[in-house]
Order: C-alpha cells, then structure tokens, then sequence
C-alpha cells in the first residue's frame, strides 16, 4: 500500500474510529454487527462467516470488547493494482456503561457470534402478591 493510501486510512479511522473500515493496514476485516437492547440486557450478534469456533477470541478490555477471528482461507480484495490478503476478523465495541461486567456471556452458531451483556440491577425485585 502506499504511504499516501496508509495515511489517509489512519487519518479516516482517527475520525470515524475503526469500527467503519476494514483495516489495510493490519490485514482485519470489520465483520457486520448488530447491537440491540432489551430491558434486562445488550445483545451483540457479530457475522463471522467462514470462521471457526476454535479460532474466535473474545477479549475484555475496561471499556470495550475485541473480538478477533481467524478465517478458514484468506479472503482478497483488490484496489487497483493493489490486492490484500485478509487472514482475519476484527472487532472493537465500546461497552454499555449500564453492563454486569462478571456475567459477560458468549456463543457461536451458524456463522454467528453472540455475545450476551447483562444490564445491572440496582436492587432487588420484590414480587407484589
């Protein structure tokens, strides 16, 4: 890649974060994901297709989660003249203020991986008879 093509990516993921680019430069794609609340959680489905069980890592950060997964077989993408091998996915979402960190929870089928982020709860529920 050139250095013109490296700066202006850094540039545009110092600016949007780099959850928006599939990054050149490490060789990482950014898989589609989809995050939705419920009242008592957060949900996290990430695609990773083409990838197995084995070869996901779901790392816990203070403030984000990363997730990174080695593909099968090397994915290509081609820009102009230029073609980039793509190993793996990568992932970093910035965590709910709201989420029980100790019950972090996650699961992997049919390409996708789910990741359960528990809200917490202040206090206790008192059933009304």
């Amino acid at each position: 890649m050139s250095d013109f093509a490296s700066t202006i990516e850094k540039q545009m993921n110092s600016i949007f974060g780099d959850t928006f680019f599939d990054d050149f430069i490490h060789k990482e794609l950014i898989p589609l994901s989809h995050i939705r609340e419920k009242d008592s959680s957060w949900i996290l489905e990430i695609d990773l297709p083409f990838v197995d069980k084995k070869n996901i890592e779901v790392l816990f950060t203070p403030h984000n989660l990363v997730i990174k997964a080695k593909l099968k077989k090397t994915f290509c993408i081609s820009r102009g003249d230029y073609v980039t091998e793509f190993d793996y996915f990568k992932k970093v979402i910035k965590i709910p203020k709201d989420v029980n960190t100790k019950k972090i929870s996650a699961s992997f089928k049919n390409g996708i991986l789910k990741i359960i982020m528990p809200k917490l709860t202040n206090g206790k529920k008192i059933p009304v008879d």
